[in-house]
């Protein structure tokens, strides 16, 4: 983008009340795509797409999993290359043939999937690759400058913390960090709250708007309509390639803009009541006695946690993100040692933390992280559909592997989880992450004889994908499956679930029903501030 524009500055009251700045008349656009098309084997990602992005506005980009949003920025910011189609920046058609280029060009992206180096510190990573990274500096002098930029950013990290060792909503903040300590002047932000709590999410547009103040742009993709009309300026609709829509965001309310995502109708709230005759087993089918564990810190994550779970329920698990939930869903899938207390399936005391044993006891897991923990980006679609199914028939047999019935089943689960795969053999990194998710999410509904862990199983879903997901969670639970819900979504534990409980500091502090509980009581238990049983 060359030299910075002249712009108004703007005023701490224009950052505050979200007011864009004044723009001199003729400005031109910070941004303009023009005819973009991008085709790879089997699909068209995106079909002659306009979208124009004016300084001093943030531009959301909603769409359905899979409708080309992320191909599309992965072309602004020079990881693909159109095969049609112009970039304008500041009024100049210019090429962006790599990721660099586009940094050079002022345009930076965080992306939905982390590109951290997770064995480097929070300090090394917001470094790594800068061209203001002094060529001689010590962990202490670099962990002083990343905690100078946390504090102007206003997103707290802990400079000296293995980024691997750090919570998805702690990576997702150096990510965001990274980004904007390079001085992009237009940001692209794909589903940058999936991993915020509401305080961090709150943070992040102030931040958002102040940026917008000095005459930059924001590019804002996702799937929380509520927060789209709330930050907006302008909105764009993508469907099936194409743009479809940009209006103002003022006037837009969520229903509609669902129904242009999505080309009908759609409810986006709504009651899941148990079905009929659906009973709760007498017995837990799964417990945890004063369970005490520790994080990979080494630090106590989990304190004399007691819970049980019965079949025929959905528990939902709520808190602030970092109060113990990745330690708890790994406790309860096999994924990590307890320090103290007892792990019970159906009464019996867990011998050893295996996750292959807690499958084949009949818990499945959607992780928190579905490309770090729940796939193996670099094998096949085919591959990570069957995943767990290689020692089971029909897959599995005798000890031998038969290729076509894993290829039958994959193909099976993604008719079921509505994925469309070109090509089977594609790495799986290669689908959208809507469309990751929700091929993870089949596979272990599939293998939930007894509980299904659902840590934010919603994370990244489109508006359609987020109403089928939770009809999944409805119908495994009338069928007399036990399902332990994590969410950040206050309205969505409420909507879904059964029983609500709270974590706050590794500790359970109640369990409610979730008919009695409103959203009010439950923010004062994640606060720590009152318990209720």
């Amino acid at each position: 983008m060359g030299v910075p524009l002249a712009f108004p500055p703007g005023t701490a009251a224009d950052a505050a009340s979200g007011r864009p700045p004044a723009i001199p008349p003729g400005t031109p656009a910070l941004v303009e795509l023009q005819g973009i098309t991008k085709a790879f084997p089997g699909v068209l990602a995106n079909d002659a797409v306009d979208l124009t992005v004016k300084p001093g506005e943030i531009h959301a980009l909603l769409g359905e999993n899979g409708a080309g949003k992320s191909t599309l920025m992965n072309i602004l910011t020079g990881i693909y290359q159109p095969d049609a189609g112009t970039i304008i920046l500041d009024g100049y058609a210019r090429a962006l043939p790599s990721p660099q280029a586009a940094i050079r060009a002022g345009i930076g992206m965080v992306h939905q999937h982390f590109k951290l180096v997770p064995a480097f510190t929070v300090a090394e990573n917001i470094h790594l690759g800068w061209s203001r990274t002094p060529w001689r500096a010590s962990a202490a002098a670099l962990e002083a400058r990343t905690r100078a930029l946390a504090e102007r950013f206003n997103l707290a990290v802990r400079p000296d913390a293995v980024v691997g060792d750090l919570s998805a909503g702690e990576q997702q903040r150096v990510e965001i960090l990274r980004v904007l300590a390079r001085d992009a002047r237009l940001l692209i932000l794909d589903e940058p709250t999936a991993v915020l709590t509401p305080a961090e999410a709150r943070e992040l547009f102030a931040a958002l708007r102040a940026f917008r103040a000095s005459g930059n742009a924001v590019i804002f993709i996702s799937h929380k309509l509520d927060e789209v009309v709330a930050i907006a300026d302008r909105i764009s609709v993508l469907r099936g390639g194409r743009k479809v829509a940009t209006r103002p965001a003022a006037g837009a309310d969520e229903r509609g803009l669902a129904s242009l995502m999505v080309g009908h109708d759609i409810t986006l709230r709504k009651a899941r009541p148990r079905a009929a005759g659906t009973p709760v087993s007498a017995a837990p089918v799964l417990e945890l006695d004063r369970v005490c564990a520790r994080d990979d810190r080494g630090l106590m994550a989990l304190r004399d946690v007691t819970l049980a779970l019965h079949g025929g329920e959905i528990l939902g698990i709520a808190g602030v993100a970092g109060n113990g939930q990745r330690e708890l869903s790994q406790v309860v899938t096999g994924m990590r040692q307890v320090t103290q207390g007892a792990v019970r399936i159906d009464g019996r005391p867990v011998a050893r933390t295996d996750a292959a044993a807690f499958a084949a006891a009949g818990i499945g897991h959607i992780p928190e992280d579905r490309l770090r923990s729940g796939l193996a980006p670099d094998l096949s679609v085919a591959d990570n559909a069957v995943l767990r199914d290689y020692a089971r028939p029909p897959v599995g047999k005798g000890g031998l592997f038969r290729p076509w019935a894993a290829a039958r089943l994959a193909r099976t689960l993604a008719a079921e989880s509505a994925v469309a795969v070109p090509d089977f053999g594609m790495p799986v990194r290669n689908l959208s992450g809507g469309n990751q998710q929700r091929l993870v999410a089949r596979r272990e509904i599939r293998i939930a004889e007894r509980v299904l862990v659902a840590a934010y199983p919603s994370r990244g879903l489109d508006v359609g994908a987020i109403d089928t997901l939770l009809s999944y969670l409805a119908e495994l639970r009338d069928r007399g499956r036990a399902v332990l819900l994590f969410s950040e979504e206050l309205e969505e534990i409420l909507e879904l679930a059964d029983r609500v409980a709270v974590l706050f500091e590794g500790r359970i502090m109640g369990v409610m029903p979730a008919a009695a509980a409103d959203v009010e009581t439950l923010g004062l238990m994640m606060g720590g501030r009152g318990a209720h049983a």
